[in-house]
């Protein structure tokens, strides 16, 4: 382990945020053709994309339950190959599930007080994304079990491919089929990106022949697995259906609220790059910690380069917030409610980051648990006050609202990891 922890961690981090931003940009260049074709357009995109990130983050939570058991399979990659299939089996029903619940979008839309004509530009999108996450849960994870082998940089080719494709698409079809163009782009991204990803770890010579789909179940490993996927999986549901409901009580301000909503959080994945990128980059770290010291110093480095990350994003927005935000609309009244809310979308983006952060610590620690007990406290509240906070005060109401959630799950999460830190030699001795 170096004894610079910032160096260790920015070694592993920088391809990963290099091969998250490509990812940024295609989704970027999504909000951006919409938002300029038509507002009402933006708004479906968005409530289509609210039921489908709490959906895609199930099955993301799932094979992130797989981090710390590969992390300790560093030298030995045909047994990190293994840890993979058990954890495809968790991410398969989990897949299936999913892509039941994306049929049913235009339901719950409708059950949510969507404006009619924003339900009305669905079309396809809805089929579309439940074959995206079929093909998401059949075939991802490969990434990560690269970025715990140490062979980060490899990821970025999947990336970048991935992106090159959803972007060229998204330009030749949104302007031609509009919300439906980018549901048929975002299939064919994830389709190149689990090829790629999945050819790039077989290429690894320990790896040669072998196949990277589930066999016969390992039922023991695979439980081992799911008491940390499991609640991971949870937690991601839980944040990211609540911020489903926030978005469609972003919604019911009308379709200029929800379409300078959907702006912001695309912006907020800007935000976040860096943090996300270290957070997954630190799992593994701190998984193969042999002291609390060295798993806290871990942490603090981590937090210190998210939270750096996203004031430095911050700050371009504060300043040339109309410039960027223009890129997104030619609505003048959208674009003067997003630009209004730039500053709490900062603090927001701070809050919310920090406990990424966080959580890829505690799921290092084998203790997800607690990260799902944090959520169900800072997202029970958010839950709560969304709609009462939008109907009195607007969108501002909403994103205090957000910051209060995420400050309460940051808190809790913090404690969690102080505590069981403590006792990371009994985790690294597993």
């Amino acid at each position: 382990m170096s004894s610079t922890p910032h160096r260790t961690l920015l070694a592993a981090a920088v391809p990963l945020f290099l091969s998250m931003s490509a990812g940024i940009v295609a989704q970027l260049v999504t909000t951006s053709l919409l938002g300029r074709q038509a507002t009402a357009q933006l708004a479906a995109f968005a409530l289509v994309n609210a039921v489908l990130t709490p959906v895609t983050a199930a099955v993301s939570g799932g094979l992130r339950g797989m981090a710390p058991f590969v992390a300790a399979c560093r030298d030995r990659p045909a047994e990190a190959l293994l840890v993979l299939k058990d954890a495809r089996w968790l991410t398969a029903g989990l897949g299936a599930a999913g892509a039941g619940v994306m049929l049913g979008v235009p339901v719950i839309a409708r059950i949510g007080g969507a404006p009619g004509e924003v339900v009305a530009e669905f079309g396809a999108l809805p089929p579309l994304l439940a074959l995206q996450v079929l093909l998401y849960s059949a075939g991802s994870g490969a990434g990560g079990v690269l970025v715990a082998l140490g062979r980060g940089r490899l990821v970025l080719w999947s990336s970048l491919s991935s992106t090159a494709t959803g972007v060229v698409l998204q330009l030749a079809l949104v302007p031609r089929m509009g919300v439906q163009g980018s549901g048929v782009a975002l299939v064919a991204s994830t389709a190149v990106a689990v090829a790629v990803s999945n050819t790039l770890l077989l290429r690894l010579p320990e790896l040669a022949g072998r196949s990277p789909w589930p066999g016969r179940p390992r039922w023991r490993e695979i439980l081992r697995m799911a008491r940390v996927g499991v609640p991971m999986s949870a937690t991601l549901v839980l944040k990211f259906a609540v911020m489903g409901g926030v978005t469609y009580a972003a919604a019911r301000t009308g379709a200029q609220g929800a379409a300078a909503h959907a702006i912001l959080l695309s912006l907020h994945g800007f935000l976040g790059l860096a943090a996300v990128a270290v957070a997954q980059a630190a799992t593994p770290e701190i998984a193969r910690a042999a002291l609390p010291g060295e798993a806290r110093r871990l942490n603090r480095a981590a937090l210190t380069i998210a939270a750096a990350g996203v004031l430095a994003g911050g700050l371009v927005l504060v300043l040339l917030g109309k410039a960027v935000l223009g890129l997104f609309t030619s609505d003048a009244a959208v674009l003067a409610v997003a630009v209004g809310l730039v500053p709490l979308s900062v603090v927001h983006a701070l809050a919310d980051h920090c406990a990424i952060v966080m959580s890829a610590g505690l799921t290092a620690l084998r203790r997800s648990s607690w990260t799902l007990g944090s959520a169900v406290l800072g997202n029970g509240l958010l839950a709560s006050v969304a709609g009462p906070a939008a109907g009195a005060w607007g969108l501002r109401g909403l994103w205090l609202a957000l910051i209060a959630g995420s400050l309460l799950v940051v808190a809790t999460q913090t404690a969690g990891f102080l505590h069981y830190s403590a006792r990371q030699q009994e985790f690294s001795a597993r």
